[in-house]
């Protein structure tokens, strides 16, 4: 995998990409389905098969994001 990519386990790093691309957006607002499509969309990011998302991390992600667009 190429260095600038990423993938779900990269929870500071979505969240970074997530505050930086999407800045109008209220983390606290986004559903986990709208939250898994949005990392999805990010340039870089690179679903890995031994690591699929779930409940979990998605939580960490909208944590982390949270804390960011602060």
């Amino acid at each position: 995998m190429p260095e600038d990519t990423f993938h779900w386990l990269d929870v500071q790093r979505i969240a970074e990409e997530l505050a930086e691309e999407y800045p109008d957006i209220d983390p606290l607002a986004v559903s986990f389905p709208y939250l898994k499509e949005l990392v999805e969309s990010l340039p870089g990011f690179e679903a890995q098969p031994d690591h699929p998302s779930n409940e979990r991390i998605l939580e960490a992600i909208q944590a982390t994001w949270i804390e960011e667009a602060q």
